[in-house]
């Protein structure tokens, strides 16, 4: 059977002010929670990726923003990886790790779609990873042009060639 791993990307209080909420922020909790109940209840491994953004910036490293959010904080056996960059493999111990535990197949939600969701799901298909894109478990922020909707949408279609896209309410671990 092939090994899974369940791939939670900059879900951070940062992400989540008042002022500028992720879209759609109450629903993706919600989603990922019950993607995460998934995960544990067929002990599928959970690895949450955290953005270390520089001194001064949202998501600056060892601050409260920084935090993953406390709604799905990860448990004792779940792995937490740094980045500093969109790409959740490009310079973190990331792609050892999953080798580590012989993942083969990669399912990924988390912010920002645009960034790195996007990214770590072209670098994963790129280095041979099955992946899974779970289309209502990631999330971004309008643009001046379009509406995060759109961006989410446009995302889901545009990253079938490097993933299986599927909402959460289909995906099924074991």
């Amino acid at each position: 059977m092939t090994k899974k791993v369940l791939l939670i990307i900059d879900v951070q209080n940062g992400m989540f002010q008042e002022e500028n909420v992720v879209f759609n922020g109450d629903r993706l909790i919600k989603n990922l929670n019950d993607l995460l109940k998934k995960a544990r209840l067929t002990k599928t491994p959970v690895f949450y990726i955290q953005h270390n953004a520089p001194v001064g910036k949202p998501l600056e490293f060892g601050t409260k923003e920084w935090e993953i959010h406390s709604e799905i904080a990860p448990e004792n056996e779940d792995i937490v990886i740094q980045k500093a960059t969109p790409d959740s493999f490009f310079n973190t111990p990331l792609d050892e790790k999953l080798k580590k535990q012989g993942i083969e197949h990669i399912y990924i939600a988390g912010i920002q779609t645009e960034l790195c969701v996007d990214t770590t799901c072209r670098r994963a298909f790129s280095m041979g990873y099955k992946v899974t894109l779970v289309s209502d478990t990631h999330s971004t922020w309008a643009s001046s042009e379009i509406t995060a909707q759109q961006i989410i949408n446009h995302h889901n279609r545009a990253l079938n060639w490097f993933a299986d896209v599927y909402p959460s309410s289909e995906i099924k671990f074991n």
